[in-house]
C-alpha cells in the first residue's frame, strides 16, 4: 500500500504500527462524521485513540483489541508459582537446558524499557505526520531496564524468537500474542500454560514487565468514486461491527474491539484472552512510530547483550539518544537519499563485513548510495556477496518508503562481487558486477 497506493487495495487490514506510514503515504481515506460517530460509540476508548490523530480525526475501522504480547510456556518444565520471576525462570530453563524465548526486536524489547518506567511517545498533527517525540530511555529509568535486559540476555537459557516453532526446538517459554495460540495449544496440549510478563529485580527493587499493547484495524483506500467511497465505508463498518467481531474470535481466537463483543461471556471467559488483559494493565498502547526507530530500538538489545559493564549499558543508551536525535537533524537531501540495508554479506551468522571492512549488526546499519548522471542510485563501492544474501534500498534510513524484489527482500542469486543499483523511476533494484 505504501510503495504503490493507486494499485492497492480498496479495502484492507493492517497493524496498529503502520497507521502514521499509511497515513504519510495518502492510503487511509478520513472517516466522515457518522462512521466516526459509530466507531466512537461502539469500540474500545483505545481503539479509538489508535485510529485517531490531532483531537478528533478518525482514519480506520478497529478490529481487534488483542495486539500485545504475552508468556507461554510448557508447564511440563515452569512450575505455575514462578510466573511472576523473571529470575526464577531464568533459573528454570537453565536447570532443565531449554530456551527462554524472547524476541531481540524493538517492539519486543520495549517491555524492559516501560516497565522501569520510561517512556517513548512520538508526537503527530493532524494529518498523521510526526512531529516530534518525547522519549527518556537514555536515563537512570532506562538503566534499570537496560540491567535486566542484559541479565535475560547474557544467559545460556536465552533465544531471539517469538514464533510457535521455539518450543519444538526447545523452549520451555515464548513471549508472543494471540496469533499464535492455536498453534501452541496443539504443540503443549494440557501443558500449555499462559501468563502476562513476569517481574525482575534491579538493584533491590521490583518491577513488572511492561509491553506495547495496540489493535488491527481496518482502512479504506481513498476514492475518487464519491458513492464507491461511501459504499466501502459502510462495508468497513459491517466486516468491523459486533458480528464479524464474534466470528473471528470463534475462528481465530481474536479479540474484540467492540464493546457489545467484549461482554460476551466466550470473550470474558477466555483464558487467552484474560491474560491479554492482564498485561494490558502493565502495557503502553502503541501510537505512531516513526518508521526508522525499530532500527534503532533493535540496536539497543544487540548492545546490551554484547554488554560486559554498566558504562556499557550507559553507553547503549547514549548512542540510541544520538540516534533518536539524528531522525530530527536530517537534512532534505538525507530524507530523500536512498541506502541498502541487510543481511549484505554475512560472516557468523549476525554480523556482515561491509565494503570497508568494517563489522556492523545484520538489518541494523545502512549502506549509503549515490545519485550518478544517469539518474541511477548506486552504492559507492562494490563489494563480494554471498548467493541467498538479502537485503533492500530505503528512503531516508527508514522503513516508510522501501523496495526489494517488489516489496519483498531483493535476494542474491549467484555469489560475486557487486554494486546495487536502484531506478527510483522504474521502482526497481538490481546489482551490477564489478569490472
Amino acid at each position: 500500500m505504501i510503495n504503490d497506493v493507486e494499485a492497492g487495495a480498496d479495502l484492507y487490514c493492517f497493524a496498529q504500527d503502520q497507521f502514521a506510514r499509511l497515513i504519510t503515504a495518502s492510503a487511509l481515506a478520513k472517516l466522515g462524521q457518522g462512521a466516526a460517530k459509530t466507531v466512537i460509540e461502539t469500540n474500545d476508548a483505545d481503539a479509538v485513540a489508535a485510529v485517531t490523530t490531532g483531537e478528533d480525526t478518525l482514519w480506520a475501522y478497529p478490529l481487534t483489541a488483542d495486539n500485545g504480547y504475552f508468556m507461554y510456556y510448557d508447564k511440563s518444565v515452569i512450575p505455575d508459582e514462578d510466573v511472576d520471576s523473571l529470575e526464577k525462570l531464568i533459573a528454570d530453563c537453565e536447570a532443565a537446558n531449554k530456551y527462554f524465548s524472547f524476541e531481540l526486536n524493538a517492539w519486543y524489547l520495549a517491555s524492559f524499557f516501560f516497565g522501569a518506567g520510561c517512556k517513548s511517545e512520538w508526537i503527530t498533527d493532524n494529518d498523521g505526520n510526526i512531529t516530534g517525540v518525547n522519549d527518556n530511555f537514555n536515563s537512570d529509568k532506562g538503566l534499570v531496564a537496560a540491567k535486566a535486559m542484559n541479565k535475560l540476555l547474557g544467559s545460556s537459557c536465552y533465544n531471539s524468537s517469538s514464533e510457535a516453532s521455539a518450543f519444538e526446538k526447545g523452549s520451555a517459554i515464548v513471549v508472543s500474542g494471540t496469533w499464535n495460540s492455536a498453534t501452541i495449544r496443539t504443540m503443549l496440549g494440557d501443558n500449555m500454560g499462559v501468563a502476562d510478563l513476569p517481574s525482575f529485580e534491579v538493584d533491590g527493587e521490583t518491577y513488572h514487565l511492561g509491553s506495547y499493547f495496540g489493535f488491527k484495524l481496518m482502512g479504506v483506500k481513498p476514492q475518487v468514486d464519491a458513492v464507491k467511497g461511501a459504499a466501502l465505508h459502510r462495508l468497513a463498518q459491517y466486516l468491523t461491527g459486533y458480528d464479524c467481531q464474534m466470528e473471528r474470535h470463534a475462528s481465530n481466537g481474536w479479540g474484540p474491539s467492540n464493546l457489545q463483543a467484549q461482554a460476551e461471556d466466550v470473550v470474558v471467559n477466555d483464558p487467552v484472552l484474560i491474560v491479554v488483559n492482564e498485561q494490558r494493565q502493565y502495557s503502553v498502547i502503541q501510537g505512531a512510530i516513526h518508521g526508522s526507530w525499530w532500527d534503532i530500538g533493535k540496536v539497543i538489545g544487540d548492545e546490551v547483550k554484547a554488554a560486559t559493564s554498566e558504562e556499557d549499558l550507559k553507553q547503549a543508551l547514549q548512542n540510541y539518544e544520538d540516534k533518536m536525535v539524528a531522525v530530527f537533524n536530517m537534512s532534505n537531501d538525507e530524507k530523500e537519499a536512498w541506502t541498502v540495508i541487510g543481511t549484505c554479506n554475512l560472516t557468523d551468522g549476525f554480523f556482515y563485513t561491509d565494503y570497508n571492512n568494517e563489522t556492523r549488526s545484520n538489518w541494523t546499519d545502512d549502506i549509503p548510495m549515490v545519485k550518478g548522471e544517469d539518474g541511477l542510485w548506486r552504492t559507492e563501492k562494490a563489494w563480494e556477496m554471498e548467493a541467498g544474501t538479502e537485503f533492500k534500498v530505503r528512503q531516508g534510513k527508514s522503513w516508510d518508503v522501501s523496495w526489494g524484489n517488489g516489496t519483498d527482500n531483493f535476494k542474491v542469486e549467484e555469489a560475486g562481487t557487486y554494486y546495487v543499483v536502484f531506478d527510483e523511476a522504474a521502482a526497481t533494484v538490481s546489482l551490477e558486477a564489478a569490472e
